[in-house]
């Protein structure tokens, strides 16, 4: 998606259309987000911006208001809520006013390097973006429109400019005249038509367009013309035949950059980001974990600047007062005071300061983070002193400096476990370079595609440990390398000769960072490592036992990352923090401090999974998933099983929710292996949940339907009220179904109903509505369901809504109403997907296909079948693969391909559970087809 703010604001989608935005508070919002795509924007500035200094009563009510409406024009992806404001996921590019920058400042680069062509190129491309004034649908943005307007001009003089060098000076005239109208103080342009007229043969004009600025200069300001307005003058009094013709260039000086022996790979944006930002700025710091390419980037950078440059680097010196010198001696400056007695040896500071104090020059400060308060302090005296020079630093953290442009430079971008071509990610396409240096004629294929892609994603696309691993290709195949990562530190021990010690080797390049913490430092960064998957801060400070503000100092020296509120480690940090917790002996003490605050968050969020904050804790859930996991892992290994039953008990609706059936099957599994036959006392709930878990993605074997069987019986199977496990009452029922008196279970539900919470009573509405269809007493069926779905909403559950809609689609597909039955399991569609429960969407997706079936598109309903069996095989819901491959095979019957039809029933028979009431009907259907293909193979 692109957005143009350089105008009117609109959003086009990928088609290049535009999207309908709405109003002009929606469309002020998203110039706002716009103008700082990809950064969080705080609530009070968009407040500011969109309602100006009086802002209406419940401001923050209507500004949520307004982001909502865009969310729902854009996607919740798109508009991301954070602690600290919102943000538009975009990458700035995508954006016309940034795209604009990023060309003025590449066409003025190359205007100052000599190359007009591709200047005048570059700069007509950027003003091109405009279609009017900028951010108008944000009035109350005035600075920065202002700031816009102001870039637009300067660009339109450099593009002017560049012209000029190409010699347009005809066709420069009137446009020139017309800019001079509209701004008549602007020096430069005046200056300019004065070169255009001069080059047109027109040399009185060009005198008279200085008469003019002079005399406007002085009644409007009472100032004399510039140094650039008079020094045309001066040329086109002496018909000076280089009017205007670019400056005879010294050759730009590169001291202390080497040339690079390996080629640059995976950071042109970022690459793009900091020449950006030097321009707009005098100091620019790239902070980032160690191996991440701060120095190869900042080199990089340098090498692409047009100006004088030198390279200070900073590792080697160890003593904070040896900085300057440092600097002197990359400058080449030697002290003439060297080896004389007579007079006092000039400070190194001063002599800096003098050196530089009129020279335009680029300083690289190369590994700053040893020597952080001495390199801050010589920085900002510099650049107070040197209004010419300006400062890239590299370091862990930043310097903290009033007006210091921070860059964090993150890992290279890495592929998901399944991609079709991992080369389009930069850590693969750095492997592979890499690879083929050391073992030529190394290529990406299908065999060792899916390795190398682990092993980018185990080294968390860190640039140096990613060449490390691929320099063991010199001895090791790419499967011995992947298999190896577990021991990552002993394996990747052999880099380059010449490189600084500590970056040799992966542990060298962590050790040094931890090295340089404090004690609480240390001490938090090891405890740290029990999180898998990062922590909000109020958990670290919990589980760890020390305040949230050293956490803060880890960000701010790249230990951990910030990520959407999560602070969390890069794997290979991770992994050598573990080590220290290893050698502290607080490994135990740290990892039940972890699971207990893992089994508070369950609880606390079971509790609520079926409410109307529904949504808020499935996102919770979301990002603590692979450390509840762990929890339970850590609980069952280290014998704590009434605490690990505990909770996955309370994690199974969430995962249900989720359709995590695989990975939460295993967990459940290892933990029903420990347990044994026998619940813990007082536990036979948990339990009994921990056997349907193990079993909710099929294949149940005899000893589990035994299990199922006896949990039944002990829990009075199918109306059985939970005391603790609330959703229990729905999974049960999905196993065991009601007992085969449905009418004495009809009365018993009845009875129940007024003495249930709210959600249990909910349930127990739809429960009857299901025995009542199955009784086939229609009306009072669709009576129960409607009061299910009264109290589903009532209650905000939105999973419970879904429920009630399939059941009702599911009732009226019996009695033949397909059209109702359609629109029914589409509008559960829609829920589902809002709810991102996959079992649900591929449900809903089956029960739409059979709707569709009926109602004559067989193509409709085979690609909604085909849908709902990559969910269901995807996260293992071998219930509905069936339900779906039955679809797929009814539709391959009704044309009659008899072999593919019995291809896919055959698979559906064997996928479909044996044992679960819920999946009855579908091994019914799939017997019935089986029968009808042998039917007509026999009749051919």
């Amino acid at each position: 998606m692109r957005f143009q703010i350089l105008g009117p604001t609109t959003a086009l989608g990928e088609d290049g259309e535009p999207v309908s935005l709405g109003g002009p508070r929606v469309r002020g919002l998203l110039t706002l987000l716009a103008l700082h795509a990809g950064r969080i924007v705080g609530a009070e500035q968009l407040v500011d911006g969109m309602y100006g200094p009086r802002p209406p009563e419940g401001v923050a009510n209507a500004l949520q208001s307004q982001v909502s409406r865009l969310r729902r024009v854009l996607g919740k992806d798109v508009v991301e809520f954070h602690p600290a404001g919102y943000r538009l996921v975009a990458d700035p590019d995508d954006v016309d006013a940034h795209r604009f920058e990023r060309l003025a400042q590449a066409g003025r680069q190359a205007l100052e390097g000599g190359d007009p062509a591709r200047a005048a190129a570059l700069l007509r491309e950027a003003l091109e973006l405009w279609r009017g004034a900028p951010l108008v649908d944000a009035p109350y943005a005035e600075a920065a429109a202002t700031a816009l307007e102001e870039l637009r001009l300067a660009a339109t003089e450099d593009r002017i400019q560049a012209d000029l060098d190409l010699g347009r000076h005809r066709e420069l005239v009137a446009e020139l005249s017309r800019l001079i109208a509209a701004h008549p103080l602007r020096e430069r342009l005046r200056a300019q038509l004065m070169r255009a007229l001069y080059g047109s043969g027109r040399q009185a004009e060009a005198l008279t367009v200085y008469d003019e600025a002079r005399k406007i200069l002085d009644e409007e300001l009472g100032v004399e013309p510039g140094a650039e307005l008079a020094a045309a003058h001066l040329a086109v009094l002496r018909a000076d035949p280089a009017l205007g013709a670019p400056a005879v260039r010294t050759p730009a000086q590169r001291q202390g950059l080497r040339a690079q022996l390996t080629s640059f790979v995976g950071r042109a944006e970022e690459l793009a980001q900091v020449g950006a930002r030097l321009q707009a700025g005098r100091l620019v710091t790239l902070i980032g974990p160690g191996g991440a390419g701060k120095t190869r980037l900042a080199i990089e950078a340098a090498e692409r600047e047009p100006g004088d440059v030198c390279f200070v680097p900073l590792a080697p010196v160890s003593d904070e007062a040896d900085v300057p010198v440092a600097v002197l001696t990359a400058l080449d400056i030697r002290d003439p005071l060297l080896h004389t007695t007579d007079r006092p040896a000039v400070d190194p500071v001063t002599r800096l300061v003098t050196a530089l104090a009129d020279r335009k020059l680029l300083l690289v400060l190369d590994n700053c983070e040893h020597l952080i308060a001495a390199t801050a302090e010589l920085t900002d005296l510099l650049l107070a002193s040197c209004p010419g020079l300006r400062v890239l630093a590299t370091g862990r953290e930043a310097l903290g400096i009033t007006g210091e442009s921070i860059l964090p430079l993150a890992p290279l971008r890495l592929p998901p476990p399944e991609v079709d071509d991992p080369l389009d990610y930069p850590a693969v396409r750095l492997f592979a370079d890499r690879a083929a240096a050391v073992q030529p004629g190394f290529a990406m294929d299908a065999d060792n595609a899916a390795q190398v892609v682990r092993i980018c994603r185990a080294l968390d696309g860190l640039p140096l440990a990613i060449e490390l691993a691929a320099a063991r290709l010199r001895t090791l195949p790419v499967s011995e390398v992947a298999a190896r990562l577990d021991d990552r530190f002993r394996l990747l021990a052999r880099g380059s000769r010449t490189a600084l010690p500590r970056h040799q080797t992966l542990r060298a390049v962590v050790a040094w960072s931890w090295d340089l913490l404090d004690e609480s430092e240390q001490r938090l960064a090891r405890r740290l490592s029990v999180f898998v998957g990062g922590a909000r801060p109020e958990a670290a400070e919990r589980v760890c036992g020390l305040p949230d503000d050293v956490l803060f100092s880890l960000a701010e020296k790249s230990l951990v990352e910030v990520v959407g509120g999560r602070y969390r480690m890069l794997e290979t940090i991770r992994a050598y923090c573990a080590e220290r917790l290893a050698e502290s002996g607080e490994v135990d003490t740290m990892r039940d401090a972890h699971t207990a605050y893992y089994l508070d968050l369950v609880l606390a969020a079971d509790a609520r999974l079926r409410t109307g904050a529904q949504m808020e804790w499935l996102a919770r859930l979301d990002e603590e998933s692979d450390d509840l996991n762990a929890a339970i892992r850590w609980a069952t290994e280290s014998g704590q099983l009434e605490t690990a039953l505990r909770l996955l008990a309370h994690a199974a609706c969430y995962w249900y929710l989720r359709g995590d059936r695989v990975a939460t099957a295993h967990l459940a599994a290892a933990l029903l292996a420990e347990v044994g036959s026998t619940p813990p006392e007082g536990m036979d709930e948990e339990y009994v949940m921990c056997v349907l878990v193990t079993n909710w993605h099929g294949g149940m074997d005899d000893e589990l339907r035994d299990l199922i069987a006896a949990a039944a019986r002990g829990l009075l199977a199918w109306n059985y009220l939970p005391k603790r496990v609330e959703f229990l009452m729905m999974l049960l029922s999905m196993y065991t179904g009601p007992p085969d008196d449905f009418s004495a279970a009809y009365e018993t539900i009845v009875q129940m109903n007024p003495v249930l919470p709210p959600w249990q009573e909910a349930l127990s509405y739809a429960g009857a509505a299901f025995v009542l269809q199955s009784l086939g007493r229609v009306e009072e069926a669709l009576d129960h369901f409607q009061r299910g779905l009264a109290a589903f909403k009532a209650i905000g559950d939105r999973w419970g809504i879904v429920l009630v809609l399939s059941g009702l689609g599911s009732l009226y597909h019996e009695q033949h109403d397909y059209p109702r039955a359609y629109a029914l399991a589409d509008e559960s569609l829609t829920m589902a997907r809002e709810l991102a429960a996959k079992t649900e969407i591929a449900e809903a997706l089956c029960r739409r296909g059979d709707a569709l079936q009926c109602l004559g598109d067989p193509d409709g309903a085979r690609a909604d079948y085909a849908v709902a069996a990559d969910l269901s095989r995807r996260n293992g819901s071998m219930e509905t693969a069936a339900w779906a491959h039955l679809g797929l095979g009814e539709v391959a019957l009704g044309r009659g391909h008899l072999e593919e039809a019995r291809t896919v029933l055959t698979q559906a028979r064997e996928e479909c559970p044996e044992g679960w009431y819920s999946a009855a009907d579908t091994r019914t259907r799939i017997d019935a087809a089986l029968t009808e293909v042998s039917r007509m193979v026999s009749e051919r």
